[in-house]
C-alpha cells in the first residue's frame, strides 16, 4: 500500500484585532455579524473585562504584526498564495517496551513566524499527546470548531491497531488535524499549539499553567437557566448538522455494506479465475481461449481489489472525519448557548432590580461582549467548514467516479481482449469442417 502525499493548506496570518471587522481573519468580514460588533470589540480592549471567577478576558491578537511580513512562497499549485507556517506528520514508527507497546508519528514544522524560537523542528509524538493538543485548543478556545481527531481505538472494519493499513490511515487524519490547525488564523497562534510543533519532551511541558480563560467563562454556572431560543441563523445550523448526520451515516452505511459485498465477490473471482487455467490443461483445443478467460477474470480481480482498496482507505476515512466534525460543530453551539442563556439569566436579573430602582450590574456588558464574539467567532468558522466541506466532498466525490470508471474500463479492456482469441477459434473450426 502506498502512502499518498497530503496536499498542504494555506495559512493565514493575524492582523490587530482593532483593524479587524471579525475576530478571525480579514477575508471573513463578508460574515458582518452585526453592525455593532466591531466598536464593541474594539472597545474590550479598553475595558477592564473580567470572567465570573475574577480572571480578565485576554482580548489581545495572538499574532505579531511582524510575522505577517516574513512569509514562505508557497508552491504554484496555490496561485502564488504564501504561507508561513508548514507541517506534516510522517515516518510512523512502533515501540514496543515492557510496559506497552505504541506508534509514534514524525512531526515536521517550518515556519518564519517571530513567536517560534527556531525556523525548523522535528519532534515524536503519539496519540495521547495530538488528543492533549486537541483538548487544550478546547479550553483555551472554546468560541471556535476544533478540528476532529480519529477513533482512539480500532476503527470499524480494522482488528489489528497496529497494522500497516491501520496506522497509515491514522498518520493521514493526524496530519489532516495538524494542517486545519495550521490553516486557522487563530488556532494556529495558540501557545499550546507552537509548544506541540516545538518542546522536544511534550511530558515536561503539559504540566505549565497555560491559562484558559475564555474556557474559564465557558464553564461558568447559569444557576439552572434554560435558553429561550437560539437565533434563527444558529437554529438552521443546528437542523442542517442534524440532517447531515443522517445523511452522512446513511452513506457510510451503505459504503460498508458495498465493501463487503465486494470482499466477498472478490473472494469468488479468485476461485472462478484458477479454474479456468486447470480447464485448460486438460482441453487442447480449447486452452488458449480458457487461459484467456482465466487472465480476464485475474485482471478484473486486481481492479476490484484496487477500487475496494480506495473506498476502505480513502472514502470512508473521509465520512468518518465529517461525522466527528459534525460533533465538534455541534460541541461548539452547546457551549455558544450557554453563554447566551447566562446573558439573558443576567437580563431577567437586571430587569427585576430595575423594577425596585436598584443599581444595573456592570457585568451584563461583559457578557453581551462574550456573546457577541462567541456569535462571529462561530460565523467565521462556519463558513471556514462549509468552504473545506465542499472542496473535500469534490475531491471525494471526483475520485470515486474516476476509480470506477478506471475499474470498467479495465475490465472492458480485459473482455475484448479475448475477442480475437474466439473468432480465431471459430475461424479454425470452420476451416476444419
Amino acid at each position: 500500500m502506498s502512502a499518498g502525499t497530503t496536499k498542504s493548506l494555506p495559512s493565514s496570518g493575524q492582523k490587530p484585532i482593532q483593524e479587524m471587522c471579525h475576530p478571525l481573519s480579514a477575508e471573513e468580514c463578508a460574515l458582518t455579524p452585526s453592525p455593532d460588533l466591531g466598536n464593541t470589540i474594539s472597545s474590550m480592549g479598553e475595558k477592564d473585562l473580567s470572567l465570573p471567577n475574577g480572571n480578565a478576558v485576554d482580548t489581545s491578537s495572538p499574532a505579531s504584526s511582524s510575522s505577517l511580513l516574513n512569509r514562505l512562497q508557497l508552491d504554484d499549485d496555490l496561485d502564488g498564495e504564501t504561507r508561513d507556517l508548514f507541517v506534516t506528520v510522517d515516518d510512523p514508527k512502533k515501540h514496543v517496551s515492557t510496559m506497552e507497546t505504541h506508534i509514534t508519528y514524525r512531526v515536521s514544522t517550518k515556519t518564519t513566524r517571530t513567536e517560534f524560537d527556531l525556523p525548523e523542528y522535528s519532534v515524536r509524538r503519539r496519540y495521547q499527546d495530538f488528543d492533549w493538543l486537541r483538548s487544550k485548543l478546547e479550553d483555551s478556545q472554546p468560541t471556535h470548531l476544533i478540528p476532529p481527531l480519529p477513533e482512539k481505538f480500532v476503527m470499524k472494519g480494522v482488528v489489528d491497531r497496529f497494522s500497516e493499513e491501520f496506522v497509515e490511515t491514522r498518520r493521514k487524519a493526524l496530519d489532516k488535524f495538524l494542517k486545519r490547525v495550521a490553516d486557522h488564523p487563530v488556532l494556529s497562534f495558540n501557545e499550546h499549539f507552537n509548544v506541540f510543533l516545538s518542546a522536544k519532551d511534550l511530558n515536561k511541558r503539559q504540566g505549565l499553567a497555560l491559562l484558559s480563560k475564555m474556557g474559564e467563562s465557558v464553564k461558568y454556572v447559569t444557576g439552572g437557566y434554560k435558553l429561550r431560543a437560539r437565533p434563527i441563523e444558529f437554529a438552521a445550523m443546528g437542523e442542517y448538522l442534524d440532517i447531515f448526520t443522517q445523511k452522512l451515516g446513511t452513506i457510510d452505511r451503505i459504503a460498508q455494506r458495498i465493501i463487503k459485498e465486494q470482499s466477498e465477490y472478490l473472494v469468488e473471482l479468485r476461485e472462478y479465475g484458477p479454474m479456468y487455467s486447470s480447464w485448460a490443461s486438460s482441453e487442447e483445443q480449447l486452452q488458449e481461449p480458457l487461459d484467456g478467460v482465466a487472465g480476464c477474470v485475474a485482471n478484473c480481480c486486481s481492479g476490484l481489489e484496487d477500487l475496494t482498496e480506495d473506498m476502505s482507505e480513502d472514502f470512508l476515512p473521509v465520512l468518518r472525519e465529517y461525522i466527528l466534525y459534525i460533533e465538534s460543530m455541534k460541541n461548539v453551539l452547546k457551549k455558544r448557548d450557554h453563554v447566551q442563556a447566562e446573558y439573558e439569566a443576567k437580563l431577567e436579573a437586571v430587569a427585576f432590580r430595575e423594577d425596585r430602582k436598584t443599581p444595573v450590574p456592570t457585568d451584563v456588558e461583559k457578557c453581551q461582549d462574550r456573546v457577541e464574539c462567541f456569535n462571529a467567532d462561530l460565523k467565521a468558522d462556519w463558513d471556514r467548514w462549509q468552504n473545506n466541506k465542499r472542496q473535500d466532498f469534490r475531491q471525494l466525490l471526483t475520485g470515486v467516479a474516476d476509480k470506477n470508471i478506471q475499474y470498467y474500463e479495465k475490465c472492458l479492456a480485459a473482455w475484448e481482449s479475448l475477442i480475437p482469441l474466439l473468432q480465431d477459434k471459430q475461424e479454425t473450426r470452420a476451416d476444419t469442417n
